[in-house]
C-alpha cells in the first residue's frame, strides 16, 4: 500500500513558541528547517505517494513546494484536526487509492527507513496511530482506503486515539518517527538521533551564538 501524508505546518510566526527563549530570532527559521527536513525524509520514503503540506504561511509553502510537496491552503482555521481533515480531503481527491496518514511536521530526525516500517504496520489496520516518545501524544495517524479519517491530535492524544478504536502501532526501533520537537530538551534529543541537514545547520549556529 502507498500513502498520502498530510503534514500540518503552522504559520511561522506562531510556531515553536516554547522554544522562543532559547532561540530568539532563530525561532521561525528553525520551525521551517524542521518542517523541511521532515517533509524531505517523508518524500524519500518508497511507501509515500505524495506529501500534502497544509499551511497558510507563504514562506513555508514556497519552501515545501520546492521540495516536492503539494501545498494545501484554505484550511478552516478552527484547529489542528480540522486542518488535517481538510488536507486529507485534498489527498483523497488526488490519490483515492492511497491510504491517508497525518504526520507531525516536527520530526527533524525522521528516517525514511523507519517511516517505511511504521506505514507497513499501519497497512494492516483500518485506523492506527503511533505514540510520541513520551507516550502521551501522537506523531502519526493513519487510515487505509475506505476507513474513516478522524484524527484527535493535541495534548494527551494517545488516550483519545485509543478510545476512538484506532490501533496503536507498537513498532520497535522507530524513534525518529516518534521524536517530535516542542522544547529544547526535545531538540537536543533529536540532534542526538541525527537531525536533518537544515535543522542541524541552524541548531549549530544557535549553539555557537549561545557559547560564551
Amino acid at each position: 500500500m502507498r500513502w498520502s501524508l498530510v503534514v500540518p505546518v503552522k504559520h511561522l510566526g506562531r510556531a515553536k513558541s516554547r522554544l522562543a527563549p532559547a532561540l530568539g530570532p532563530h525561532r521561525e527559521g528553525l520551525a521551517l528547517a524542521i518542517a523541511c527536513d521532515t517533509v524531505a525524509a517523508a518524500l524519500a520514503c518508497p511507501a509515500v505517494a505524495g506529501v500534502f503540506a497544509v499551511t497558510e504561511d507563504p514562506r513555508a509553502g514556497a519552501e515545501l513546494a520546492a521540495l516536492g510537496a503539494v501545498v494545501v491552503t484554505g484550511e478552516p482555521g478552527t484547529g489542528l484536526n480540522p486542518a488535517l481533515t481538510h488536507g486529507a480531503r485534498a489527498a483523497r481527491w488526488v490519490s483515492p487509492e492511497a491510504g491517508v496518514c497525518a504526520l507531525s511536521a516536527d520530526l527533524p530526525a525522521l528516517r525514511s527507513s523507519e517511516l517505511t516500517r511504521v506505514l507497513a504496520a499501519a497497512a494492516g489496520h483500518g485506523r492506527s496511530f503511533l505514540a510520541d516518545s513520551p507516550g502521551v501524544g501522537t506523531t502519526l495517524y493513519a487510515a487505509t482506503p475506505g476507513s474513516r479519517f478522524a484524527p484527535a491530535f493535541e495534548g494527551a492524544s494517545r488516550e483519545r486515539h485509543l478510545a476512538s478504536g484506532a490501533r496503536e502501532l507498537l513498532v520497535a526501533d522507530v524513534e525518529s518517527v516518534r521524536r517530535d520537537v516542542d522544547t529544547l530538551d526535545d531538540l537536543t534529543a533529536a540532534l542526538a538521533l541525527g537531525a536533518g541537514p537544515r535543522t542541524l545547520r541552524l541548531a549549530v549556529a544557535v549553539l555557537e551564538e549561545r557559547t560564551p
